[in-house]
């Protein structure tokens, strides 16, 4: 079998937002398409991207108005991988970055993004019994020596 590539796995359909738009319009994109974070984009390349736990770190909890741009609230530089490259290496890049979404760019354009949640699904694939062997070897490396 060969290695899975983040352009089999990612969503291909990104909300995105302007960078000039405000951080409740984000929210309210991200609450009608029940997501957890938006990529934003300015001059239509992908700059970076805005959070749930950024709303609250960078706003709510600093009491900064909802007018505030995006821009001002976002995680930037924006962290991205290309879309031919493996799922594995997609999950290495989350790991050591330690972030949960990692937008696909090809020649400068956006064109998906892949999730810890989708990772996890990969790896959920198969038989109860195949996923207990894949779980149990994990754990066992885990575990102090």
């Amino acid at each position: 079998m060969s290695t899975p590539l983040v352009n089999e796995f990612m969503k291909k359909n990104v909300i995105v937002i302007d960078a000039s738009m405000t951080v409740l319009d984000a929210a309210k994109m991200m609450d009608d398409a029940s997501i957890g974070a938006v990529v934003v984009l300015e001059k239509g390349i992908a700059v970076g991207i805005i959070t749930e736990r950024d709303l609250v770190r960078r706003i709510i909890a600093k009491g900064k108005p909802l007018t505030t741009n995006v821009k001002d609230a976002m995680s930037s530089p924006l962290i991205v991988i290309n879309p031919d490259d493996s799922v594995w290496e997609a999950a290495q890049l989350m790991k050591t970055r330690r972030i949960h979404r990692l937008p696909a760019v090809k020649q400068n354009t956006l064109v998906g993004i892949v999730t810890t949640s989708d990772i996890v699904r990969l790896c959920s694939v198969g038989s109860d019994a195949e996923l207990t062997k894949i779980t149990e070897q994990i754990l066992l490396r885990m575990k102090p020596k």
